[in-house]
């Protein structure tokens, strides 16, 4: 592929993926069950530039969304989620997976994950004033108790990241590139 096309392919897949990371995040604040699944999938749709074009352009990308959401969406939570770990994540996968191997992978990974869901909470319910009233009305251990489910989940999504990266790569990447020709 010459420079030229490359280019346009890099804008206009970087474009797509912008614009339906937005009206992802846009169907978040259509009902509260979606505010942590949505995150979650508009991070990994930044897979396919990270292995297409880097680190670099993902994050270009992230930044674009995480400022369009918290300007207009008028759920601040689904943004702060993705802002807050989702829409970095996959970034920094594969960067953590490039240095370190194994256990260590995974400690640095659950640290940055529990470290980003505690902030998380703390700008949500200090910044933004949104309460969690629905989960603490269940006691003092309801909220280690859905931080530690969110870690259960986190060890799902991690490898389903990685699963969706090796589909992408020996299934949809070729489709993907003649969609874009």
């Amino acid at each position: 592929m010459n420079k030229r096309k490359f280019l346009s392919f890099k804008v206009a897949l970087g474009g797509v993926i912008a614009a339906l990371s937005l009206l992802l995040m846009i169907l978040a604040g259509v009902t509260s069950t979606l505010v942590y699944a949505i995150p979650m999938i508009t991070g990994a749709l930044l897979m396919m530039l990270v292995v297409e074009f880097g680190q670099g352009f993902a994050s270009l990308i992230y930044v674009a969304v995480s400022i369009i959401s918290l300007l207009i969406l008028g759920n601040k939570e689904a943004a702060i989620m993705y802002i807050g770990f989702f829409g970095y994540y996959p970034i920094l996968k594969s960067i953590l997976e490039k240095h370190l191997k194994g256990f260590v992978c995974w400690i640095v990974k659950y640290l940055i994950f529990n470290v980003a869901m505690v902030a998380s909470y703390f700008i949500v319910t200090k910044i933004f004033m949104i309460s969690f009233d629905d989960v603490e009305s269940f006691g003092k251990f309801a909220l280690p108790l859905l931080l530690f489910v969110g870690n259960i989940v986190f060890a799902m999504y991690d490898i389903v990241l990685t699963r969706l990266v090796t589909i992408y790569l020996y299934r949809w990447r070729k489709n993907v590139k003649r969609v874009f020709k």
